[in-house]
């Protein structure tokens, strides 16, 4: 039987990119599947969140996710651009957002056509592998085609389904929420919340105690 859990993630989270190639790998290895349920980012869903963190953290989130990657041997170089526009100084986040909706609801289509996780995976490592203006020319629609999908479909689809692509949105994160954490990347497996990308470890030790088998 194929065990399954929620993956609630974000394309603007670099902890999200830094697991996903072990989810993508864990899903290849063993009898298992990712229900990929995009969210926003914390600072759309969380308004004025970066007005009030610690000023200590984003230095820090930094150093952290580059010794990760370092550590993990992938890519990585802070987005450019930010797939949240926002203003660094002062934490005011506009409501007009180009990036990160158009990747959101990317990410919903790409999971209903069951490439969720290719998708998150290609996507991602354009994004935080240090491609700079990776939302010109070819970069997404080379990284779409690679998951298996068509970028120009996705946007079209997109673009004809808002209202429904923000709704499921909007649902993923009441799910987040009801499964006990706001952060990204979140498993959540029987109800168990897994945070963080370094909770990889503990959430395949849960599966294997419920019977967790190789493929083939």
């Amino acid at each position: 039987m194929t065990l399954e859990y929620d993956l609630f993630w974000s394309f603007r989270s670099p902890y999200s990119y830094l697991v996903t190639k072990r989810l993508l790998e864990f899903e290849r290895e063993f009898d298992v599947k990712a229900n990929v349920r995009p969210v926003y980012p914390i600072a759309v869903r969380i308004p004025g969140f970066f007005k009030q963190v610690n000023p200590m953290w984003p230095p820090y989130l930094l150093k952290d996710t580059a010794r990760i990657a370092e550590m993990e041997g992938l890519p990585y170089a802070w987005p450019s651009p930010d797939p949240i526009v926002m203003d660094m100084k002062t934490g005011e986040v506009p409501e007009e957002q180009p990036y990160i909706r158009r990747l959101t609801r990317a990410g919903v289509l790409a999971a209903e056509k069951g490439k969720g996780l290719p998708f998150l995976y290609e996507i991602s490592t354009v994004i935080f592998g240090g491609v700079r203006k990776w939302n010109e020319g070819e970069h997404l629609r080379d990284a779409a085609k690679r998951a298996g999908l068509d970028m120009d479909t996705l946007d079209a689809e997109a673009g004809q389904e808002k209202d429904r692509l923000e709704a499921v949105i909007a649902e993923n994160e009441a799910a987040q929420k009801a499964a006990g954490h706001w952060g990204v990347p979140l498993m959540v497996f029987e109800g168990e919340p897994f945070f963080g990308q370094d909770r990889f470890s503990h959430l395949k030790w849960r599966l294997e105690q419920k019977g967790l088998k190789k493929r083939g």
